[in-house]
């Protein structure tokens, strides 16, 4: 059995945006780890069904949620899912995020609302709707998955700066409120990661990785941003809350 399963009984994580590249990755890091999870996807359901056939392939409970992060109800619906199916849920983590790019001109003002609604409105409506079964888990957390360019900034990306920056101030928010409850609450800022970038979220390739090289001379991987987000959701990082967790090789350090 998991070291990070309690008595019989396995730890529940809700990983949102989890159909490919990063999401999949914390999804199948947290299963290795002992937990059930639940998958969730806004609309990608035929990539969300294979990473949950890939962690019931591990051995492991998994759950497909198709569901909106902007969307209070559905959220709420879904978290209630997640409940009923396991029981339980003792870890969510914030990864739904839009990353396209566009200049100031022509940003339009759904172009900005819609970015700042499904990383900062979803993180917040997903960790209200989990409070109620993180506040009954003895070994809560929230970890929410940030970005490189809310600390450096970059060109092409006030909606998503201003996003990435926002679950930072969250992430700390959360820690004081949630810590009587002993749930930490975290943030992991990814940088210069290698993915695969496709679909109508993403922008294929960011200006600023033109500008910026790791110093330790290569990209990272999703799965070193799992490993972190692991590390957080797990028993060794119980005296860890309200932190920033910077996994870029140095990208920060020569920005």
């Amino acid at each position: 059995m998991s070291k990070h399963t309690t008595g019989s009984l396995r730890r529940v994580a809700l990983v949102t945006g989890a159909g490919r590249n990063i999401g999949r990755a914390i999804a199948l890091a947290l299963a290795r780890d002992g937990m059930a999870v639940a998958v969730n996807v806004r609309s990608s359901v035929a990539e969300g069904q294979t990473v949950v056939d890939e962690l019931k392939a591990l051995g492991v409970p998994a759950l497909l949620c198709v569901a909106d992060v902007t969307d209070a109800l559905a959220v709420q619906a879904m978290v209630s899912q997640v409940a009923a199916h396991f029981g339980r849920l003792d870890v969510l983590v914030n990864n739904a995020a839009i990353r396209k790019e566009a200049t100031l001109a022509s940003m339009s003002s759904t172009d900005w609302r819609s970015t700042l609604a499904v990383v900062l409105d979803g993180a917040f409506h997903c960790t209200q709707a989990a409070l109620p079964y993180l506040q009954k888990a003895t070994d809560g957390a929230v970890i929410n998955i940030g970005g490189l360019t809310a600390h450096t900034g970059a060109e092409n990306r006030v909606h998503v700066v201003t996003a990435k920056a926002g679950l930072v101030g969250l992430t700390r928010a959360l820690a004081h409120d949630l810590a009587a409850h002993q749930v930490t609450v975290n943030c992991v800022s990814p940088g210069m990661i290698d993915t695969v970038r496709q679909g109508s979220s993403v922008s294929a390739q960011p200006q600023h990785h033109k500008k910026h090289a790791p110093l330790l001379g290569r990209r990272g991987t999703a799965q070193e941003v799992a490993d972190s987000v692991a590390w957080l959701a797990g028993p060794q990082a119980r005296f860890v809350t309200g932190q920033v967790l910077h996994v870029n090789g140095g990208t920060y350090l020569g920005s």
